[in-house]
């Protein structure tokens, strides 16, 4: 007797683009728009994950960190790229700020930024970044391609569209 019921098949992995950023980096704010259009055409099927590449030790990272921690990472980095200028004339309390309006324990998110409990992972992202090539940001990876968006935007958003493209036909 063979079993007739319908069978479903997984559904195929979601591709990753890792976007090495900097939220004090101008170039990172060009690319939200990118970014948008990029979860507008592939949705659940590319996975944007946030790995830092701060050119100095400083806070921001691990404030990103701190809202990834809480739910709300990448409209997090959206708000603080978004005034890069503020933030640039501001400082650590915009980061708090950012947090608060967002809805975040801008208690809690004010103590990370102190005790340093992020650290870790950001070390081990810029370390990774090295490793692989990044020297600037934002500089995206994806299907073991990088892509230095430092330079210039210009054509990049295709040219991940054309491997993400790649990469899910391959799954199908």
């Amino acid at each position: 007797m063979s079993d007739s019921s319908p069978t479903s098949s997984p559904a195929p992995a979601a591709v990753v683009l890792d976007v090495w950023c900097e939220l004090q980096c101008p170039d990172c704010r060009g690319a939200l728009d990118d970014l948008h259009a990029l979860r507008e055409r592939y949705g659940d099927r590319l996975e944007l994950r946030l790995r830092h590449f701060p050119l100095e030790k400083h806070q921001h990272a691990f404030a990103a960190e701190e809202a990834l921690e809480q739910g709300q990472g990448w409209p997090y980095v959206e708000a603080v790229l978004g005034r890069v200028a503020e933030l640039d004339r501001k400082g650590e309390p915009l980061l708090v700020e950012v947090a608060g309006e967002l809805g975040l324990d801008a208690e809690e998110f004010d103590t990370a930024l102190i005790d340093g409990r992020h650290i870790l992972i950001v070390d081990a992202d810029q370390a990774e970044g090295k490793a692989i090539g990044v020297t600037g940001t934002p500089t995206y990876v994806i299907g073991g391609e990088r892509l230095d968006g430092g330079k210039s935007q210009d054509g990049l958003r295709e040219r991940i569209e054309e491997i993400a493209d790649r990469l899910l036909a391959e799954q199908a």
